[in-house]
Parts: structure tokens; sequence; C-alpha cells
């Protein structure tokens, strides 16, 4: 499968809803979008067309109203943004980006013990 290109931070708000709301119309996407900001109809309908174009979602056309999904589920795209900005912002040094990430926003006592998790377990895989 070709790798999709990187969702801007508005195409990342629609796939935001389309993960959480499963496969949506053009109207629910820009219902759910409004809650959180003032984004016009027309500009969500030409952002997933923009989407649908690259890749990003897809598109059942099969109704009057079109659906509209994500093409990837959210973990995949969220690992492929983590390997581009690991590669590019970090030069591979998944290290350097923990440690970024960590002093950026404090984490609370449950994320610090899923990641002690996550730490013991690919220790012991080694």
């Amino acid at each position: 499968m070709p790798e999709l290109p990187k969702p801007t931070q508005a195409e990342l708000a629609i796939l935001n809803v389309l993960w959480r709301e499963g496969p949506s119309t053009v109207r629910r996407v820009h219902e759910r979008l409004t809650e959180v900001q003032n984004t016009g109809y027309t500009t969500v309908l030409k952002l997933l067309q923009i989407m649908h174009q690259k890749g990003l979602v897809q598109r059942d056309s099969s109704s009057r109203a079109h659906i509209y999904e994500a093409a990837l589920p959210e973990e995949d795209t969220r690992r492929n943004l983590v390997r581009e900005l690991l590669e590019t912002a970090f030069q591979g040094s998944a290290k350097k980006l923990v440690l970024s990430a960590l002093s950026v926003q404090t984490s609370t006592p449950e994320e610090l013990a899923e990641i002690r998790e996550l730490i013991e377990k690919l220790e012991g895989e080694s």
C-alpha cells in the first residue's frame, strides 16, 4: 500500500471527527467541527474533496449525501506522523522525541505508568 500524504492540521481535525464518529456525511462532520471551531460548511466540503483526491478519505457516492470515512485507522496515521517527525525533527532518535514530548507537557501519573509499562515490555523483548 503506498504511503499517504501527511494530513494538514485542518485535515487532521476532520480525520479526528471521522475516527470518533465513523463514516459521516459532510453535514455531520461540519456539525462536529463547529462544536470546537468556527468552520464553514463549504470549507469542510472542499477539504473532504481534497482529502479524497489525496487518498486520506474514502467516499461512498451511492446515496444523495456522500459518506466519507478515513482511509487509514487512527493508529496507523499516528504512527506515520510520528515516524516522519522522528526522522525529520529528531534525526531518528526516539530518546530525543520522548524527552521533548515529556518536557513540553506534564503527564498524569496514569500516563507515566503506561510509559513505564511500555519501556519494561520493550526491555523484556530485547
